[in-house]
């Protein structure tokens, strides 16, 4: 092969390909593997250059030997380097067989006895590809008429809903699990330590100001009693945090400001406070709230 592409060409392919295989199967984010790692950069060059250097010992010794040589064995010795690869070889006669021409030394024999204005016809017969391409539709069209046709198979449109289907039962299976697509529907009390500290820390950041650190309330409303304005329990509360509370005197809409998995975390931190006694808690506000839920 490297007497039918030149080095100059050869080199950057055989590099480049390198390259594709050390991205494709070296996960760097979204920045190239070679700018995300440095070590990456040094094995490129590194192999870049040794690419260089075989080239320039293989065409020192091609020179060498080619000196070294008579100018019979030179002529020997050249005619197999420029001998056409077997791959070469095997598709060219493939590509006779697909075509199925005979060859212009052979044509004769297939010359047809009628003759306008000394033009003669060829008998050739249909390509062996354009044929066996002929067959196959027949067998498809066969297997597609028995599928559609006699058998009922559900054409594209209703393959279209099934798939639709079963993908909202694939997303709402995920919904069940996946933590960060949390919503009035699926939210649930959050026990877990880590998310309560997460609740806590958005709890300090954004609602101390109105609720106090104790959540006995203060311009809010108290968080300790068992009194809501729009509801208790973890769904209530969530969406009251997420849509925000009463129009013109609660409180803003935090989902534009926090992430559902934040607003559930800080949802079952703030419920932490029933039970408890703050030190200056405020009057109740709303209505007693029974949560018949377990969760």
């Amino acid at each position: 092969m490297r007497h039918f592409i030149p080095s100059w060409v050869r080199v950057p392919i055989i590099f480049f390909i390198i390259f594709g295989i050390v991205e494709y199967f070296i996960d760097s984010g979204e920045k190239p593997a070679f700018i995300e790692q440095p070590i990456i950069m040094l094995f490129l060059l590194l192999v870049l250059l040794i690419l260089i250097a075989m080239e320039a010992i293989v065409s020192t010794i091609d020179n060498i030997v080619s000196k070294s040589l008579d100018e019979e064995a030179k002529a020997r010795y050249m005619a197999n380097v420029n001998a056409q690869p077997k791959l070469f070889i095997w598709t060219k006669n493939m590509y006779k067989k697909l075509l199925g021409s005979r060859p212009i030394q052979e044509e004769h024999e297939i010359i047809l006895d009628h003759n306008y204005d000394g033009i003669r016809e060829l008998d050739n017969s249909l390509p062996p590809w354009w044929l066996y391409s002929f067959y196959a539709s027949i067998i498809f069209g066969a297997i597609y008429l028995l599928r559609y046709h006699v058998f009922d198979g559900q054409n594209q449109y209703q393959e279209l809903e099934t798939e639709y289907a079963e993908a909202k039962l694939a997303i709402e299976e995920y919904k069940k699990t996946a933590k960060d697509l949390v919503d009035i529907n699926t939210v649930t009390v959050l026990t877990d330590l880590a998310d309560l500290k997460a609740g806590q820390a958005i709890y300090e950041t954004n609602c101390v100001a109105c609720h106090k650190d104790d959540g006995g309330g203060g311009i809010g409303p108290n968080l300790a009693d068992n009194y809501w304005i729009l509801g208790g329990g973890i769904k209530n509360v969530f969406q009251t945090i997420n849509e925000g509370g009463r129009d013109g005197k609660g409180m803003i809409a935090w989902k534009q400001s926090l992430k559902p998995i934040e607003i559930a975390q800080v949802a079952s931190y703030i419920l932490q406070f029933q039970g408890t006694t703050p030190a200056e808690p405020k009057n109740p506000e709303g209505d007693i709230w029974i949560d018949d839920n377990t969760d």
